[in-house]
């Protein structure tokens, strides 16, 4: 970690005024209300005509499945995340602000990956993980993965997911379980992307062209593995869908890639300012509905 003292000491100071403590503030006894499990508008079937047809219940249905594959990912890259802050700060020492706050975040993020764990097993009776492949690149990533590659990876995770859980949370169509979780998530996760995006310019600062060109596609190939991992076939299967037509009509949905690409634009513009928007993963965040 590179001069970040300033920044780290007023997350901490955050951190202990505004932590949450979802094993405490959510009422796991209450039984999951029948309302949708995300803004019917994220559905990856939104707007398709599969979603035409299906009933409202058949609906709230996919979207709970679809939240609860959603908050897998999540846990997964928290996993990856934890893993790579702990090997970053192993030679920082234990009375700076920055090793201090690395640990905080390492722990905010444990909280999370425990209520993101809980509030799929109450939506679905169903697990959800990513495919094999994703989960051996990701052991791959979070091995070897240093400076801007790793900071901006967790960055673009921690907004795509961020931008969705802010409309989830504001939403009353959504179950009262999962409006909590996502704003407890959302309080907590804009402190680390303050992090996030500090340690990337901090990093990226005086690389070379050819390393930066490397980092910008590893990140935009690591934010694909990511998109695509958050909703598979298995959903649609489990929601009682025909399973084969659902992926059909999500991989050409417009709509679903318009408002992703929408709401992420803030995110775009932050890699191109700092220069990760090379060429090269322009054209991969293209194919994954970012840009």
């Amino acid at each position: 970690m590179h001069g970040t003292d300033e920044t780290a000491r007023r997350l901490l100071a955050s951190s202990a005024q505004l932590s949450r403590d979802p094993a405490t503030e959510i009422d796991w006894d209450e039984p999951v209300a029948d309302d949708y499990g995300l803004s019917p508008e994220w559905s990856t079937l939104y707007g398709t005509a599969y979603w035409a047809e299906l009933s409202e219940a058949q609906r709230r249905l996919l979207t709970r499945h679809e939240a609860a594959s959603v908050a897998s990912t999540g846990i997964w890259f928290e996993l990856i995340l934890q893993q790579m802050i702990l090997r970053d700060v192993y030679s920082v020492s234990p009375a700076s602000a920055e090793f201090q706050w690395a640990l905080t975040e390492i722990a905010d993020e444990c909280r999370h990956s425990i209520m993101f764990a809980r509030a799929s097993g109450k939506l679905v009776d169903a697990e959800y993980r990513p495919r094999l492949l994703a989960r051996e690149l990701g052991r791959a990533f979070k091995t070897v993965a240093t400076g801007e590659t790793a900071y901006a990876a967790i960055l673009v995770a921690e907004e795509v997911l961020d931008v969705m859980q802010r409309d989830w949370m504001r939403d009353r169509r959504v179950a009262p379980l999962v409006r909590t979780v996502n704003h407890i998530h959302v309080v907590e996760e804009s402190r680390h992307m303050v992090f996030a995006r500090e340690e990337t310019r901090q990093r990226i600062a005086g690389t070379g062209r050819a390393a930066r060109w490397t980092s910008a596609l590893v990140i935009a190939l690591a934010a694909d593995m990511i998109v695509s991992s958050m909703v598979g076939r298995e959903v649609y299967a489990n929601a009682g869908l025909d399973a084969d037509r659902a992926v059909r009509e999500a991989r050409s949905n417009e709509h679903h890639r318009a408002l992703l690409r929408s709401s992420c634009a803030n995110l775009m513009d932050f890699l191109g300012e700092v220069g990760l928007l090379t060429a090269a993963a322009a054209r991969v965040y293209r194919r994954t509905g970012l840009l």
